[in-house]
């Protein structure tokens, strides 16, 4: 996941979303009743940069940790994760004599690995020397140029890594080891464990029909380079866990594709129309985001062709923390963004639940979330 900031012109209050009926925009007709509504930090932006995988994550951890202890908000740093993560995905590359991804973009994965093996550490300790905005693509390009000539090198002096250190501490920064936080000191493990948070209480769910459901396996998507694995599910139960965790209080670090053309970041709305986008006239293709119209019946099939010809591909991490219902009884994640407050919705938008169904790679969730009957098939305690 690597999608980069876009930029919108208006702004709408983040009131709105307190309030038991809401809509998508000024002078929409889709009219929006909560069914649930979870508490979430506020939105951040991730600026020039390919890492809305740290921002949707962690943003899923603050909201874990509201959900556990209401009085111990927290904004946690994002840059803490990826500055944690750029010397393992290089080991891998170069293990990898350079046949691997190394790029801006990861996943989930790399959330619970920095949770599980480093900890975690808040904004006010470590901000990745963020000047006005985060921008990654110099140093990238440092790195990426220090490390393919390795890749076809024939013996490799180990003293790379120390470029590699030298290069991430230049552009953002080494990461405090300890650090003072409401007047205690901790490490980043410490001050994980002081949140609550566990890596053991979070698994990553997705639903593909190349491999056995109930089973699981490496979701292959470039940017899941430590091949981490996903569970798989059939569609109806991927949909039902997510439904059922988020009326229930939980929230979901949500992985999606959002280069469709009924993905409508500026008006907070992503959709899939029952008519083709081709087949659509330019009227009706304006006109769906204003007024609720009848959407396509995804299938399982339907989701698997286009993952496997690349129409759905990992390229968003996104915070659901919510669910509302149309006037037509129709249902809709809210969901939280990292491009700022920068759309009608204050950063937020509403995701219908068949573009959640055909565009969702997978998902993050607590454990405790998944129905009971589900849990069990899937081999979970």
């Amino acid at each position: 996941m690597k999608k980069l900031l876009l930029s919108a012109a208006m702004l709408c209050s983040l009131g709105a979303f307190a309030q038991t009926t809401v809509t998508n925009k000024e002078g929409s007709n889709y009219k929006f009743t909560v069914i649930k509504d979870a508490e979430a930090t506020e939105v951040q932006n991730q600026g020039q940069t390919g890492t809305c995988w740290s921002f949707s994550g962690l943003s899923f951890f603050e909201s874990e940790v509201l959900r556990n202890d209401k009085n111990k908000k927290v904004n946690l740093s994002e840059m803490f994760v990826v500055r944690r993560m750029y010397p393992l995905k290089a080991a891998n590359y170069v293990r990898m004599h350079g046949k691997t991804n190394f790029a801006e973009g990861g996943g989930f994965p790399d959330d619970l690995l920095c949770l599980r093996e480093f900890g975690l550490v808040p904004q006010s300790v470590y901000d990745g020397n963020r000047v006005k905005t985060y921008n990654h693509s110099e140093m990238v390009n440092v790195l990426e140029n220090m490390l393919k000539p390795l890749g076809a090198a024939n013996n490799v002096n180990p003293s790379w890594t120390k470029a590699v250190e030298g290069t991430l501490n230049a552009y953002i920064g080494d990461a405090p080891a300890t650090f003072d936080y409401q007047g205690k000191q901790y490490n980043p493990q410490s001050f994980a464990k002081y949140l609550g948070l566990n890596a053991d209480d979070y698994v990553i769910i997705s639903s593909f029909t190349h491999h056995p459901f109930y089973s699981q396996f490496v979701l292959e998507v470039p940017d899941n380079w430590n091949w981490e694995k996903v569970y798989n599910v059939p569609l109806n139960e991927f949909t039902n866990i997510a439904e059922t965790a988020v009326t229930n209080g939980y929230t979901l670090a949500w992985a999606s594709d959002v280069s469709e053309k009924g993905f409508n970041y500026r008006d907070g709305l992503a959709i899939v129309p029952e008519k083709d986008w081709a087949d659509l006239t330019e009227a009706e293709r304006k006109d769906i985001f204003t007024n609720p119209a009848k959407e396509k019946t995804i299938t399982q099939e339907l989701r698997q062709v286009a993952f496997d010809n690349y129409e759905t591909q990992d390229d968003h991490g996104m915070h659901i923390t919510g669910l509302v219902k149309d006037q037509n009884g129709n249902k809709y994640f809210k969901v939280k963004n990292s491009w700022g407050t920068t759309n009608q919705c204050g950063g937020y938008f509403y995701a219908s639940v068949p573009y959640f169904a055909y565009k969702t790679t997978c998902f993050m969730v607590n454990k405790k979330a998944i129905p009971a009957d589900i849990a069990k098939k899937m081999g979970i305690k």
